[in-house]
């Protein structure tokens, strides 16, 4: 009976502790890299987004200006009146200008090079150009 009590009170070894870290060491690094992927895929459809709920905002206000807000005003107009905008009917977001999934200000150039207006977020890196995850994400690319 004694035997009996002591394999109740018996624990796992070290080994089998190390074991059983290495199997979900193992089975983390399988794993960990899909997941990333999603969270870089994710990131560039929040943005995707974004970029075309502002594009629906600033067509509202061309609709009430006749013309998009400047460069200079940026898309700041979209929230203030902006000088000389006289039948603004803002503002034209119900929430602050967002900042893209990574953190950074989008980019908005009026007039545009491709269109009436450009507008760009330049991706994890911050920076314009690159490929895959670093890749800009345009409003006239679809």
């Amino acid at each position: 009976m004694r035997q009996c009590k002591d394999m109740k009170n018996r624990g796992f070894t070290l080994i089998e502790l190390l074991i059983v870290m290495v199997i979900i060491g193992l089975l983390a690094s399988l794993v960990a890299p899909t997941m990333f992927k999603k969270v870089g895929g994710a990131k560039r459809k929040t943005a995707r987004a974004q970029i075309e709920l502002l594009g629906t905002a600033l067509d509202s206000y061309r609709l009430d200006n006749d013309v998009y807000p400047t460069t200079a005003q940026g898309l700041e107009a979209l929230r203030v009146k902006p000088e000389g905008a006289k039948n603004w009917d803002g503002p034209y977001l119900p929430k602050a200008i967002p900042n893209d999934p990574w953190g950074n200000k989008y980019v908005y150039k009026s007039p545009g090079d491709h269109g009436d207006y450009d507008l760009s977020s330049y991706g994890v890196d911050g920076q314009s150009g690159g490929d895959g995850d670093k890749a800009d994400i345009n409003s006239w690319e679809n």
